[in-house]
């Protein structure tokens, strides 16, 4: 009966770790598409910066290229930054939250291990599909 009951906690254990690596994963997407973001922002207000204020700039909108004036496209892009800037931090927030679940949940992993050592041989015999 005890067999049974750790196997099904090992079930549930793996299926969290599962889950959580996946939201982790998820994170850290998202957080390498906001750090291009913010990349190609700076790079654009970098460009922008030297030019006059007179000059033609034109935002592009889909296959579509507008006339704006260098104020507008600054702003944009500045804000862009901004936004990009605070996603990352909550995106950082959350993956420290999820890295953190990871390790209870790896904690909890080894004590079932080290309390049922014949759960342990068996999960080692089984052979990956």
């Amino acid at each position: 009966m005890a067999d049974e009951a750790n196997r099904a906690a090992f079930m549930e254990i793996q299926g969290r770790m599962i889950e959580l690596t996946a939201k982790l994963k998820q994170v850290q997407t998202q957080m390498r598409n906001k750090e291009g973001e913010k990349k190609r922002a700076f790079l654009t207000l970098e460009e922008l910066r030297p030019l006059s204020d007179d000059s033609n700039t034109y935002k592009s909108i889909g296959r579509t290229f507008v006339l704006e004036p260098k104020s507008v496209l600054v702003n944009e892009q500045e804000q862009k930054l901004k936004d990009s800037e605070s996603a990352i931090a909550s995106l950082q927030t959350s993956k420290e939250y999820i890295e953190k679940q990871v390790a209870e949940v790896e904690s909890n992993l080894r004590e079932l291990l080290n309390q049922d050592p014949g759960l342990a041989r068996q999960i080692m015999s089984m052979t990956v599909m």
